[in-house]
């Protein structure tokens, strides 16, 4: 068995998205409906791993709240000192589809902190791995604005948390939230030290930038890898993107550090988007993030929390990947298992091995011996 953490707060779960009439303007939106991303959906997750008792073999990591240098680290002072603001009165929107209510300058910067201890404690050797359930998620933060229920980017705020104290030079993300990475994307654009994997639904949120061409620039260029699948596509595109597209990017990128924005709402009865990934999936794509970080970085790995809005079936999502985590079976399994994998197209399919294909000539770019970013 791993030595596995998990950072979890019932400070996270306070945090208030503001109500779907608020992100969207819309007069019709009754007042008092509430957005996806809730609290409950992360309780549950977190009840379930004790229920099951995986929580009694995870190793308790608490959060902090991250320090304003910290945050400005990724984020403009200028979007900072909005947030803080709007934080101080009634609140107010930092970006599209993202609110940020009275007093909830902390929460965020809680969940930003979350992940920076989960970085400590790996580094530090206190843990082998860990799962930081933070909320708000982050991914869709970028340098200037928020975004999709995004305050501040929890994972490129770790990333260069990372860099900056603990001296590492290389760190990949793998994102496989359902939705494109668009605001991890922005902050690491142009920077060759953090290799970016975005596996998501094409023109799904935010619709934007998440093609194969989007490769990041100058320095940077290459160093941003997008895998747009189609809606419908099942867990054996997503494992031969794995295969195809993750796996050898981070061979030939040699990363200290692996950290994973971990989505939930890539699984089938999420309704956010129209994937269809289900435990097995999300079980199978650990174990082989696990083999990488082994393989390439002493283990290192941190798995931080983004969407995932299902309220019954998240929980067992996030079962199976904190069970393979710490290498124990708790033998619960998904109940709508059997009654799903009787669905048409789990297995990879001719349009959905395109985008796969397309998206490998991306790592030629990372192969490349006249690029000095590839060697230490």
């Amino acid at each position: 068995m791993s030595k596995t953490g998990l950072v979890w707060e019932e400070r996270f779960v306070w945090h208030d998205p503001g109500s779907l009439a608020v992100l969207f303007g819309s007069p019709y939106i009754q007042y008092g409906e509430g957005v996806s991303e809730s609290p409950e959906s992360k309780r549950r997750i977190r009840n379930l791993l004790d229920v099951v008792g995986v929580a009694d073999r995870l190793h308790r990591v608490r959060a902090r709240e991250a320090t304003r240098e910290e945050i400005c680290r990724c984020h403009d002072e200028a979007y900072v000192d909005r947030v803080a603001s709007l934080s101080a009165g009634d609140g107010g929107l930092v970006g599209p589809a993202a609110w940020i209510g009275r007093g909830g300058f902390a929460h965020a910067a809680l969940s930003a902190g979350g992940a920076i201890t989960a970085v400590d404690a790996v580094l530090k050797g206190e843990v082998d791995n860990i799962y930081a359930l933070v909320r708000p998620p982050g991914h869709h933060a970028g340098r200037a604005m928020g975004g999709g229920l995004c305050i501040f980017n929890n994972v490129a705020i770790a990333v260069r948390h990372a860099q900056a104290t603990h001296n590492v030079k290389r760190v990949a993300i793998v994102d496989w939230d359902a939705h494109h990475g668009n605001g991890t994307q922005d902050i690491f654009w142009d920077d060759p030290s953090v290799l970016t994997i975005s596996l998501h639904q094409k023109g799904a949120y935010p619709g934007s930038a998440d093609s194969v061409t989007d490769i990041g620039a100058g320095a940077g260029a290459g160093y941003n890898i997008n895998v747009p699948f189609p809606p419908g596509t099942g867990t054996g595109a997503y494992l031969q993107a794995f295969e195809e597209v993750v796996a050898p990017a981070l061979t030939a990128f040699r990363p200290d550090l692996i950290l994973v924005a971990s989505g939930f709402d890539a699984g089938y009865m999420d309704f956010s988007a129209r994937l269809m990934v289900h435990a097995e999936g999300f079980r199978e794509m650990t174990r082989r993030v696990k083999a990488m970080a082994d393989a390439h970085c002493k283990g290192r790995l941190v798995l931080c929390h983004e969407g995932g809005y299902s309220l019954h079936h998240a929980p067992f999502l996030g079962l199976a990947v904190l069970e393979e985590l710490c290498g124990w079976r708790s033998g619960v399994e998904d109940p709508l298992k059997d009654f799903v994998m009787h669905w048409d197209g789990h297995d990879v399919q001719p349009h959905q091995a395109a985008v796969i294909s397309e998206a490998r000539k991306n790592i030629l770019l990372l192969s490349d011996p006249s690029r000095s970013g590839n060697h230490r």
